[in-house]
C-alpha cells in the first residue's frame, strides 16, 4: 500500500514539473547583430545584419582568416514595426534580437525628428533589445556597411562598428555612444546629443595588393530635442576630446622651428567648466589639467616649453571646435548644460522660444595646464 502511494505521489509531482517544450535550439535561430534604418520613397526601410552562431563563436577550433559571410535582410513599411515585421516573411528562421550590438541610421532618415522618436520608442519598448547598444549615423549605404568584413577576416563583430573600444583605447577622439546615453541626452533640454558617423575607408589598408575597405569614424551628428542640428568632421571636433573624462590616450603635435618639435600622448584629462554673467549674458570659463608624455622628439626643447606649447595647442583646438559648433548652432562643448545646472533661471530666460544661447563671445577663457610625466625610454633630448 505504501509503495502504491509513493508511486502515485511521484507521478503527480512529474506532472507539476516544468519542461523544455518551448525551448529553441540556439543553432536554429538567426542572430541579428546590427540594425539599420533608411528612408526611401515615403517608406521606412530597415536592414538587419545576421551572423551564424557557429561562425562567430570563439573557441579552439576558430579559424582566423576564414571569410565569415554576412547575411543582410531588408524590410519596408509605413512604420518601424511594419518594416521589421516584413523581414519575418522571408527569414526562414526565428529571428533573435537580443544580440544587437549596433544601430545605424542614414542621414536622410535622421532629418525627421518624428522618425527619430518613433525609432527610439520601438527600440526601448521591445523587450529583447537592450539599452547598451552602440549608435551611429552615416552618409553611406546601410547595406554596404553591413557587408563589411573585419581585419584579418575575423568575425564581423570584431570591428569598429561593434567594438570601437579597441581603437578608442589607443586613439581617443570621438567617444562611442550607447543607447541609454543618447536617450538621456535627447530628454535633457540643455544637452546636445552627439552621434558618431560611420564611413567606409577603402584606401588605407590592402590585403596583399588588393584594397581592403574598413570602417572609419569620420565625424559626428548633433541633435537637440531629437532635431538634427548638423554634422561636423573629425577635424572640426578635435577640441571636444579634451573635455571627455573617459579619454584614454590621444596624440598631438607640438609646433616648433621645423614645423614640429615633438609629438605628445595626452592622458587623464581633468576638465571643469563654469559660467559667469556679464550684461545679462552667460560667459563660460574652461579649465583643463591633463597629463602627457613624449612619444617623439624632433628638436631639443625644454620640458616647460613643451608643456606651454602643448597647452596653446589645446586652447586653439577647443576654440576651433567651439566656433565650428556655432556654425551649425550646436553646443558641441556642452556649455549650455553647465548653465542649466548652475543657473537654471538664466538658462530658461536665454533659451526662451528655442533660442540658441551661445555666440562668439560666450567662451570667455580657456585655461590649460599640461603636466609632462616622462619622455619615454630616452631622456628629453634628441639622440
Amino acid at each position: 500500500m505504501k509503495i502504491r502511494r509513493a508511486v502515485a505521489l511521484s507521478l503527480c509531482l512529474l506532472l507539476l514539473t516544468t519542461g523544455c517544450w518551448n525551448s529553441k535550439d540556439i543553432q536554429n535561430m538567426a542572430y541579428v547583430t546590427a540594425l539599420g534604418f533608411d528612408y526611401e520613397d515615403g517608406k521606412i526601410v530597415t536592414y538587419v545584419q545576421v551572423l551564424n552562431f557557429m561562425n562567430i563563436a570563439k573557441g579552439e577550433a576558430m579559424e582566423i582568416g576564414r571569410i565569415v559571410p554576412n547575411w543582410i535582410g531588408k524590410g519596408e513599411g509605413r512604420s518601424v514595426t511594419e518594416s521589421l515585421n516584413s523581414i519575418y516573411t522571408t527569414s526562414q528562421l526565428r529571428i533573435f534580437w537580443g544580440h544587437i550590438k549596433a544601430i545605424v541610421m542614414t542621414e536622410k532618415y535622421m532629418q525627421d525628428d518624428d522618425r527619430i522618436k518613433e525609432t527610439y520608442d520601438f527600440i526601448n519598448r521591445y523587450r529583447e533589445i537592450r539599452y547598451n547598444i552602440l549608435l551611429y549615423g552615416t552618409k553611406e549605404s546601410v547595406r554596404d556597411l553591413f557587408a563589411m568584413k573585419s581585419l584579418l577576416n575575423m568575425s564581423p563583430i570584431e570591428s569598429a562598428m561593434d567594438t570601437p573600444s579597441q581603437m578608442y583605447s589607443q586613439r581617443s577622439f570621438i567617444l562611442p555612444v550607447y543607447g541609454f546615453k543618447i536617450l538621456a541626452q535627447f530628454n535633457e533640454p540643455a544637452e546636445y546629443a552627439m552621434l558618431p558617423s560611420l564611413s567606409i575607408d577603402s584606401k588605407s589598408w590592402t590585403e596583399d595588393k588588393k584594397n581592403k575597405p574598413l570602417f572609419k569614424i569620420d565625424g559626428a551628428y548633433f541633435f537637440n530635442d531629437y532635431k538634427l542640428a548638423g554634422w561636423l568632421t573629425e577635424d572640426d571636433l578635435e577640441g571636444a576630446r579634451w573635455l571627455q573624462k573617459k579619454l584614454e590616450r590621444s596624440a598631438i603635435h607640438v609646433p616648433g622651428k621645423r614645423n614640429i618639435d615633438a609629438a605628445l600622448v595626452l592622458i587623464k584629462p581633468k576638465p571643469s567648466v563654469h559660467h559667469i554673467v556679464q550684461d545679462g549674458k552667460a560667459r563660460f570659463r574652461i579649465k583643463l589639467t591633463i597629463q602627457g608624455y613624449v612619444d617623439e622628439l624632433v628638436d631639443n626643447i625644454s620640458k616647460k616649453e613643451i608643456e606651454d606649447h602643448a597647452a596653446k595647442v589645446l586652447q586653439t583646438e577647443m576654440r576651433h571646435t567651439f566656433q565650428k559648433g556655432l556654425d551649425i548652432k550646436a553646443d558641441v562643448l556642452q556649455l549650455g548644460e553647465v548653465l542649466y545646472r548652475e543657473n537654471p533661471k538664466l538658462w530658461k530666460s536665454l533659451s526662451e522660444g528655442g533660442q540658441f544661447i551661445l555666440n562668439e563671445d560666450s567662451l570667455d577663457s580657456v585655461d590649460v595646464r599640461v603636466n609632462l610625466q616622462h619622455s619615454g625610454k630616452y631622456k628629453l633630448r634628441v639622440n
